[in-house]
């Protein structure tokens, strides 16, 4: 992984952590809110970062920060399968 990788990754997580912060506890998010927050172009260039993104959600799972959840529940992150949303733990 190269410097450049791993400072996008540090900015997906807070990007999810700050755009949480700002929406009330239960509230959710997609991973896309948080590629679209961290990518500095004015075009669809943050699909690249999707991937990315549900990855760092994945890493703020580890630490205890954030849940993944599907269909309004949460899920273990090497169960969910198509689209996620992200909240803070309750």
């Amino acid at each position: 992984m190269t410097d450049s990788e791993r400072r996008t990754d540090r900015r997906l997580e807070r990007a999810i952590l700050e755009l949480l912060e700002r929406r009330r506890p239960s509230a959710t998010i997609c991973p896309s809110d948080a590629a679209r927050a961290v990518y500095e172009g004015d075009d669809d260039g943050w699909r690249a970062l999707m991937e990315p993104a549900r990855r760092a959600a994945r890493r703020l799972v580890a630490a205890g920060e954030v849940e993944i959840t599907q269909g309004g529940r949460p899920v273990r992150p090497a169960d969910a399968r198509g689209p996620i949303r992200i909240r803070r733990v309750r």
